[in-house]
């Protein structure tokens, strides 16, 4: 049984028009810059947000130094509105997602609000492995103010003054 013309032409067709696609394909990601590894998600509700570190030092801990200006610029960046921010009723339930190296590493996560103990609620403590948080309710980890800070801090748990990167999101509490 032999192929006829038409038959070898389409499939000649075929595989020209699936390399094009391949190569194109390639062409085409190793334009794209690479995401991320260090990242953080926050779950308010049905919504969320993920974000690079807002410090980071390429993987290596932060200097005492860097830590000081990291929290200096936070403050700034709060103070001028320029933070993630999600919008909050006190019936949503909120959680922490981060990335497996993060995970691997370590992490914890805070409020500023809330019921927990000096003015904080802890969202995760000292989570190796883990990369959720959980789900709770943000009526726990709101403060008064209606504006709430979310401190996440990629620190192993063995070595808890070196510090790998932080995140940081605003809460803006609205009536329900």
């Amino acid at each position: 049984m032999s192929l006829n013309t038409r038959v070898i032409a389409a499939l000649g067709a075929v595989v020209v028009i699936g390399v094009g696609t391949v190569v194109g394909s390639i062409a085409y990601a190793s334009d794209q810059t690479e995401p991320s590894d260090h990242r953080v998600t926050l779950t308010v509700g049905t919504s969320s947000m993920e974000e690079d570190p807002f410090c980071f030092n390429d993987g290596k801990p932060l200097t005492d130094q860097q830590q000081e200006e990291c929290q200096e610029k936070a403050g700034k960046a709060l103070d001028e509105g320029k933070l993630p921010k999600s919008d909050v009723v006190a019936s949503d339930q909120i959680g922490i997602g981060v990335t497996p190296d993060v995970a691997d590493r370590g992490w914890w996560a805070n409020s500023n609000g809330g019921q927990g103990q000096g003015g904080r609620f802890v969202l995760a403590s000292a989570a190796k492995g883990s990369t959720y948080s959980g789900s709770v309710s943000a009526s726990k980890a709101l403060n008064a103010s209606g504006k709430t800070l979310i401190t996440v801090v990629e620190s192993d748990p063995k070595q808890p003054d070196a510090i790998y990167g932080v995140w940081y999101f605003q809460l803006n509490t609205q009536d329900a």
